[in-house]
């Protein structure tokens, strides 16, 4: 810990004196229109409060840019999430209201027009046409808000008992009439999983004399009840009506929101230890200085670089750094000394790209995270694949902690409990759960005798949406070859054995003689994965089915006809990063695997707002053409990602698109799963990388950088002044620390194009 704020300080310090202040590149709300779902609210890193302005549509992540209504403010969100909405529990609605009668109180009726919204680490800010100002910041358990009312009557603020999704089964709010102290809870259903949740407020007022108080329940107020008990989804709760001040129109009130899942005792003790002051300008500086401790693990030189570019760049940083969120100490399910984090939603989106870049900025944090996923084993048998509001989420493929596992063991990831994960991933591989739609694997009879999920699985172990056979083969055999990799590292050879000779299950859905067509006309590639039968017989998905040219959502979970999923058996013939050699030879060599992959990027098959669609990106790296790979980020980037409110190109998911931005951009792309960075020309002349757990500093510098990007093939590469033949590099290389010399030019060179050069495969 003190070798971590030692290194934060240096970095702090590095900042101040080149006069660069990273958060001025910050901008949360990219991402905040067209489906990006991003959160632009106040929040800290991984924090569990998260206040923002809801809208009225679009609001998974609370905020829409493109949303024009304003429901109210609430405490906790989710942030880049696809399907339901999420959390957005107890939002606080302030009006200028002189007669109740003349109140509104349902969100549909209460929702106003905003204007001017403004966002920056641990800050947000918003105008309504009802003639209130908002901003709003937060501390680990508590918001805070400012509500400066002009032309100021009777000033209201009322709370209401509901969630974004709208899931509530039941609810209680009461008010002292004394102090204006509003409290309550409510229990509520996850937004992608099953259960149920119960969370508890407390807030507290400051800045004008009480006048009344009351309950009140769809349109109708009473300052006569100082309670109200809700069921089912009706809207209903208090509120708080201040006196108009005696010589100044405007009005400004301060709003202290404790959060808790425990209690409402914790929620306000949370208020009264955290935010003692109601003081805005400082806990906002307080975020502020926690943001740029956490992103100033990073540096970049800037020079020749847009500040478009560096905008987009440290704003994906920052998104990365939204969740998973910090829920230790609050978790009611069971007593553990272990951190608890919630919101994984989903791993299997955030393992491609989102925990591999927290190992890389973040290794203590992401120390916290695993051993929270073990412990979440410990206590409820399966580590989960997806994670909110304390319930289980959704499995959408593999069992892909499976996968965090290894890779955390592959770069040294301190303070695990290996024994107990190398358990946890066993078990995902050979003892299907009662439900394996919330955890582990389903068919796992099949996959164990066959060697592959057939589309017509008749699973007696288990019960779960019997689809996606193509997606989860493919994945059961990338988690098999991790559980493989980290039960060789910890010296259990059978199981090494084991798990290694599954990681080629992949095979077993090939159809060689399998065609695709695009309409009418057949493209001039042969051989796909192919759904197939228990007999061994090929059943059949039209290749293209669930990619941009056919049927686009008709793979989604709620799907049950269809053999992959959120995409097309043409990208899903691709995943095979454990074996890319056998891949390619099967595919029918380099070229013709280099061919297949531009017509994927290059037909409209590809969509990037998917993770799968990361991977492909740098694959051409096993086929000994790296240029291909740096030319292939420059085609997105920032063409897809870029400032823009609508700046990424699908849901962000917890991270994840930022982080493929960030990955891309500082040059080293990591295999997830595997001790593997494939190397590429940073976007910038230079980033440094500070080791969270050595303090060691690497740094990746383009030689001949052209800020134009004509030179973004790489000629040569020195690793410490020593010539580097390899296309990739080890997580040494961040443990250490060093200099990653690249030489740039314009023209694709033989560098990296050897077969000793290439990334490890399974078969070689």
């Amino acid at each position: 810990m003190i070798v971590s704020r030692l290194v934060h300080i240096c970095t702090l310090v590095v900042s101040l004196v080149v006069g660069l202040d990273v958060l001025d590149y910050v901008d949360p709300l990219i991402g905040t229109a067209n489906g990006g779902h991003v959160f632009p609210g106040a929040t800290l890193p991984f924090g569990m409060a998260k206040a923002v302005a809801d809208t009225t549509r679009d609001n998974q992540g609370g905020f829409a840019s493109d949303s024009s209504k304003v429901t109210g403010f609430s405490h906790v969100h989710d942030s880049g999430t696809g399907g339901a909405a999420s959390l957005g529990n107890f939002p606080l609605f302030p009006q200028d209201c002189p007669e109740l009668t003349k109140c509104a109180w349902e969100s549909s009726k209460r929702a106003s027009n905003w204007t001017n919204a403004t966002a920056r680490p641990g800050y947000f800010g918003i105008e309504l046409d009802n003639g209130i100002r908002a901003e709003m910041t937060v501390t680990n358990h508590t918001a805070l808000y400012r509500f400066e009312f002009a032309n100021s009557t009777n000033p209201l603020i009322l709370v209401d008992l509901i969630d974004l999704p709208i899931s509530r089964s039941k609810g209680f709010a009461a008010v002292d009439s004394s102090t204006g102290r509003m409290t309550g809870n409510g229990t509520f259903s996850p937004s992608f999983g099953i259960g149920h949740y119960n969370l508890y407020f407390c807030a507290d007022f400051q800045g004008a004399e009480i006048h009344g108080t009351g309950a009140w329940q769809k349109e109708n107020a009473s300052t006569i009840k100082s309670n109200i008990s809700v069921a089912g989804e009706g809207s209903g709760g208090v509120f708080v009506r201040f006196k108009k001040p005696a010589t100044d129109s405007r009005t400004v009130i301060t709003a202290r929101v404790g959060i808790s899942f425990i209690s409402i005792q914790k929620a306000c003790h949370y208020g009264e230890e955290e935010q003692p002051g109601f003081d805005l300008k400082e806990t906002v500086g307080a975020a502020e200085m926690a943001w740029r401790a956490k992103l100033g693990v990073v540096s970049v030189n800037t020079a020749g670089a847009s500040d478009g570019l560096l905008k987009s760049f440290w704003s994906g940083l920052y998104r990365a750094m939204i969740s998973p969120q910090d829920y230790t100490g609050e978790n009611p399910l069971w007593d553990s000394d272990e951190p608890y984090y919630d919101s994984f939603y989903c791993i299997w989106d955030s393992y491609r790209a989102a925990h591999p870049l927290l190992t890389l900025v973040d290794p203590l944090s992401q120390s916290r995270m695993i051993r929270s996923l073990v412990d979440i084993y410990r206590n409820e048998d399966y580590l989960p694949d997806c994670r909110m509001s304390l319930c289980k989420g959704y499995t959408q493929g593999g069992s892909n902690a499976d996968v965090l596992m290894t890779e955390a063991y592959l770069k040294r990831i301190p303070d695990i409990d290996w024994d107990t994960a190398f358990e946890a991933v066993v078990k995902d591989a050979e003892v299907e759960p009662a439900n394996w739609d919330v955890e582990g694997r389903g068919g796992l009879n099949s996959w164990k005798t066959l060697g592959y999920i057939p589309k017509n699985n008749n699973d007696t172990l288990g019960t779960g949406l019997k689809t996606r056979s193509v997606s989860r083969t493919v994945e059961y055999a990338y988690n098999d070859f991790c559980i493989a990799i980290l039960a060789k590292a910890l010296g259990h050879d059978s199981d090494h054995k084991k798990y290694r000779q599954r990681a080629s299950n992949w095979q077993n859905l090939y159809n060689s003689n399998q065609t695709s067509s695009i309409g009418n006309v057949k493209t001039n590639f042969t051989g796909f994965l192919q759904p197939r039968l228990a007999n061994g017989a090929w059943a059949y998905q039209d290749p293209i089915l669930c990619s941009p040219l056919l049927d686009f959502t008709g793979c989604y979970l709620t799907d049950t006809g269809h053999e992959t999923y959120e995409g097309s058996a043409w990208m899903y013939t691709f995943y095979v990063p454990q074996d890319m050699a056998a891949l390619i030879k099967t595919l029918g060599g380099s070229k013709e695997f280099v061919s297949r992959l531009d017509f994927l990027h290059e037909s409209g098959l590809l969509y990037m707002g998917d993770e799968q669609a990361f991977l492909p990106v740098y694959q051409y790296h096993y086929a000994g053409r790296p240029a291909l790979s740096a030319r292939r980020a420059h085609s997105y980037i920032p063409s897809q990602f870029n400032t823009s409110v609508s700046g990424i190109p699908g849901n962000d998911d917890s991270g994840a698109m930022g982080s493929f931005l960030v990955l891309s951009m500082i040059g080293l792309w990591p295999i997830h799963g595997q001790d593997v960075y494939l190397i590429n020309p940073p976007f910038f002349k230079e980033v440094s990388i500070r080791n969270g757990i050595t303090g060691k500093l690497a740094t990746i510098r383009n030689v001949n950088f052209d800020a134009s990007y004509r030179n973004i093939f790489i000629q040569s590469v020195r690793r410490d002044g020593a010539k580097w033949t390899k296309n990739w590099i080890g997580h040494d290389f961040f443990l250490e620390g060093g200099i990653l010399e690249i030489i740039l030019g314009e023209r694709e060179s033989t560098w990296g194009s050897k077969h000793e050069d290439f990334p490890p495969s399974m078969s070689l």
